[in-house]
């Protein structure tokens, strides 16, 4: 017990050297420093008690005064000469030994800077001068929460530019450059590189050009420790954005191949995820040729988690090679996307034959085609001979892969592009394809050969052969007595399956292999098309007929445009290649051998705005197989970027998407269903009205009948997707509005609240014959929900399409429509439904959206015979709009009105009421300045 009043003792001590005993867990209300204020028995000056106090035995004290310090400048800061003062002991206070004082004290240099900022004409240089050093000086101390308030500190102050351009090149990066050294401590090292970093896109491209890239690159490449490099991977996108195109392309683009092939996975993730950063920075050359392998081979990655990474990324990706301004739309200020007025119509293409030949055009690399086609104007289509491969696992050197030179070489190549483009069907019209063949034989071949569409890993050097090959046909055709054509088919026929048997080892795992398999195959058959004859091409084509008559038929989709034998063969291809997918590698080889036709589906997925191969590895993201091998919401990551990768390839290459489209809009996860259903209205300003009604409509009816939840993305557009069909088809969907009010659940009201939201907007769609018919029955039953929110909204539609029908000359329809609401409101046993009456009363009044003579007329009776209401709340509302709405208009203010009489005996009537609430309101002089206000921001 004896020990109690002297622990009381000290603690009171503790208290009156602190100077003020009120202080509790609530001080930070209160001014921190009033007790510089209170003279105390030390008869000391505010400055002194200060300056006593800061430096104090106590921490607790010190603490105090470190957290107050914006009050001790705003205190001082009249005097320059104590303001100085004040800045000495600040100084001599960051020198404290004890963390806590030292975090408290960086804590409140962003709120000082900012009051010295608005006092820089008496203080200009005070904060760089005394408080910048501190905060530099703090980036190396070695308390680590110090650093880390030091660092958050520094942020804050480039952010919101409160640092000198001369304090940023000659205190902070220096610092940071030290720190980031080589012989740097690992822990100083790790945070410099954060920062600098993340200051990279607060500061000018000039200085950090100069003073941060060349540290940045070098952090790229660190090789003893890999959180530096995570780091440096994972803010890739902000320097490139940073630094501009020019330096990203010369310094960040070799550092950035070397992180995606870095061996910790974690690097390599950190890149997938900042891809798209990177390529929008880049040109579309070095985006085509040199980011498009790389993004292939992450893809590929044998890490799950960056293969996942990859695939989020590859939607995001696609889209940098967009033109928006080719394509005839662009994206305004808010966000959305908008028609721009075209200079020509397109007329999208239908039917698998039209776009069979639109795709040869494009693909070929034809500039006559791709000039007619006004989309692609001012999009940059690659067609040189070579093939850029960066190899960044051995050695990051270019190697380049030529064209063939030779005849064979030219004729496999031609084959090779007429097999893609201008074979419709190996087993379909074969007289048609030799003569293809030979048509292609005869052009340019770099007029139909695009090598971004083969992109491949270097092949096995065939060199030796095709001199052979040139070598033995030189000799069959010296020694020859047959035609010159005739021999050199028959030669090459022979030599390339020669060429062809070299390859088969090594195409078990190899699909690039496969797909050059696929194209020598091509044309070995075309070349033994050409010899022979044309009883052996009737029988040919029997006996295909015979064959594709037995097996089960194929859909229906491309009936149109192609025969029935090339449907059949086009189902027998999909079995191949399920079976390939299967990992069947007999059955791969057996088929490249002796069926190597083409796939017709891999022709109708060809274009030229991006490489094939970024296209087939975003449409394999509906595959089963990727959602189990890479990321179960794979298949909703395609469908939340398939609007950008849309209007990248535009409405002329919407065929490569719309199988994909489907696949995911009868996905069986509703979340996918519903990220289509969100952006179904902006893929319609993409397509263009033929292709919404033709591809869009049944998928956005099919939305109509799904689940609440992917309902409401097409709830929540409805009025952008209607606004864009044409009349008749949009009067199709008057009828299934109704359904709309049905919900799976009946307490989900925001679904109801918010088609009454998007009523008010659909209404001048239709004509007021349309609205009276199916718009109105809608808005009369939100008017009697159960929830107040849908209710009031739903007042709303209702005076709208009041004003609808009057501002149309419809007033006949208007007037059913009121005596509608009289019937339903009015005369309601309900009191909501009269009070209902009154509020509807009051905002058309305030609208002013039908004629006085009309609402006196027909409305002003019914409203005021409310006055006699038995329910309180209902006269309530009545007083609001008679007192606040309807007496301020300038009709019923003129002496001279019939019915200003009536209006004010019944506000009399209201003034005298048993009811408080319904007096006070009675008797309120409205708030003209307001109403005013209002109605001058109205006019604006």
């Amino acid at each position: 017990m004896a020990e109690i009043p002297l622990y009381f003792v000290d603690l009171q001590d503790d208290l009156d050297d602190f100077g003020f005993e009120d202080y509790g867990p609530d001080c930070d209300s209160m001014r921190i420093t009033a007790f510089l204020d209170i003279p105390g028995q030390d008869n000391l000056t505010p400055l002194a008690r200060l300056e006593k106090y800061a430096f104090s035995d106590n921490i607790f004290n010190r603490q105090i005064i470190a957290r107050g310090l914006l009050d001790v400048f705003r205190n001082f800061s009249n005097n320059e000469e104590d303001f100085l003062t004040v800045m000495e002991i600040v100084v001599r206070l960051s020198e404290d030994a004890e963390p806590t004082v030292r975090t408290e004290l960086m804590e409140q240099i962003p709120p000082i800077a900012i009051f010295l900022q608005e006092s820089r004409p008496n203080f200009p240089l005070a904060f760089s001068e005394y408080l910048m050093p501190i905060v530099v000086r703090y980036l190396t101390d070695p308390n680590n929460q110090v650093r880390k308030s030091s660092q958050e500190v520094l942020l804050i102050l480039l952010e919101q530019d409160l640092i000198f351009q001369n304090d940023i090149e000659n205190k902070v990066c220096p610092i940071l450059l030290d720190l980031s050294a080589p012989d740097s401590d690992d822990e100083y090292k790790a945070e410099a590189v954060n920062i600098i970093c993340k200051m990279a896109s607060m500061l000018s491209k000039s200085t950090v050009e100069r003073l941060l890239l060349p540290r940045f690159c070098e952090l790229c490449g660190d090789g003893k420790l890999f959180q530096v490099r995570k780091v440096c991977a994972t803010n890739f996108g902000d320097v490139c954005n940073a630094v501009g195109q020019e330096a990203t392309e010369k310094f960040l683009i070799p550092k950035f191949f070397e992180l995606c092939s870095d061996s910790v996975w974690g690097m390599r993730k950190a890149c997938a995820e900042c891809f798209m950063a990177v390529s929008y920075t880049t040109s579309s050359e070095v985006r085509r040729t040199k980011l498009s392998p790389l993004f292939i081979n992450l893809i590929s990655d044998p890490c799950r988690w960056v293969r996942q990474a990859a695939f989020q990324s590859l939607g995001p990706f696609i889209s940098t090679f967009a033109n928006p301004s080719s394509a005839g739309l662009y994206i305004r200020e808010d966000g959305t996307l908008s028609i721009r007025p075209p200079a020509q119509d397109i007329t999208p293409i239908s039917g698998s034959t039209s776009s069979c030949v639109n795709i040869t055009s494009s693909c070929s690399g034809n500039p006559e085609h791709i000039k007619s086609d006004p989309l692609t104007e001012g999009i940059s289509i690659e067609t040189s001979n070579f093939l850029h491969v960066e190899n960044s696992h051995i050695s990051g050197m270019e190697k380049r892969m030529t064209c063939p030179a030779s005849a064979e070489e030219e004729l496999i190549q031609s084959c090779q592009s007429d097999s893609c483009y201008a074979i419709k069907d190996a087993n379909d019209s074969q007289v048609n394809n030799c003569q293809g063949l030979k048509k292609a034989c005869s052009g340019s071949s770099e007029d139909l050969f695009n090598n971004f569409l083969y992109w491949r890993t270097p092949l096995p050097d065939i060199s030796q052969d095709l001199e052979l090959l040139q070598t033995k046909t030189e000799q069959q055709e010296e020694g020859c007595c047959i035609p010159d054509t005739v021999c050199k088919k028959c030669v090459a026929s022979s030599e390339i399956k020669k060429v062809l048997e070299s390859l088969q080892e090594h195409m078990m795992n190899d699909p690039d292999v496969q797909a050059q398999v696929q194209v020598l195959s091509a044309a070995l058959r075309a070349a033994q098309l050409d010899s022979m004859s044309d009883s052996e091409i009737k029988n040919a084509e029997k006996s295909h007929e015979e064959v594709s008559s037995s097996e089960p038929s194929s859909t229906t989709e491309n009936q149109n445009t192609v025969s029935s034998a090339s449907s059949q063969n086009e189902l027998l291809e999909a079995k191949d290649s399920e079976k390939r997918l299967n990992g069947t590698s007999e059955h791969l080889q057996k088929e490249q051998r002796f069926d190597p036709t083409p796939f017709e589906d891999h022709k109708s997925k060809l274009q030229d705005i991006i490489p094939q191969q970024l296209l087939d590895q975003y449409l394999s993201m509906t595959d089963p197989a990727r959602a189990q091998t890479v990321d179960t919401d794979i298949a909703k990551h395609c469908a939340y970027s398939l609007p950008g990768v849309a209007l990248t390839l535009g409405r002329q290459n919407w065929h490569c998407l719309k199988d994909t489209y489907e696949t995911l809009a009868s996905d069986v996860q509703w979340k996918v269903r519903r990220t289509l259903a969100f952006s179904i209205h902006e893929l319609a300003v993409i397509l263009g009205d033929q292709l919404t009604a033709a591809d869009l409509v049944p998928i956005f009816n099919g939305f109509l009948k799904d689940l609440d939840e992917v309902r409401i993305g097409v709830l929540k557009h409805l009025y952008d997707f209607l606004k864009l069909l044409h009349a008749d088809k949009r009067r199709e969907y008057l009828y299934q509005l109704q359904e709309f009010v049905v919900t799976d659940n009946s307490r989900n009201w925001r679904f109801r609240y918010e088609l009454a939201e998007q009523l008010i907007l659909i209404l001048e769609l239709y004509n007021p014959s349309d609205v009276y018919d199916y718009l109105m029955h809608i808005a009369l039953k939100l008017c009697a929900d159960k929830v107040s929110e849908v209710r009031w909204i739903s007042f709303k539609l209702v005076v709208a399409i009041l004003q609808k029908f009057y501002s149309n000359n419809a007033s006949a329809l208007g007037l059913n429509f009121i005596n509608e609401l009289i019937i339903r409101f009015r005369h309601c046993p309900k009191w909501v439904g009269r009070q209902a009456f009154a509020f509807i009363c009051q905002a058309v009044v305030r609208e002013e959206c039908i004629p006085v003579d009309q609402f006196v007329e027909h409305l002003l009776p019914s409203l005021l015979s409310l006055a006699s209401d038995p329910v309180p709340n209902v006269r309530v509302l009545l007083a609001k709009a008679l007192r606040q709405t309807l007496m301020e208009k300038a009709y019923f203010r003129n002496a001279g009105n019939p019915h200003l009489e009536v209006v004010e005996e019944t506000v009399l009537a209201l003034q005298s009421d048993r009811d408080q609430d319904v007096s006070f309101f009675a008797t309120l002089e409205p708030k003209r300045n307001i109403m005013d206000t209002a109605a001058l921001e109205k006019q604006n």
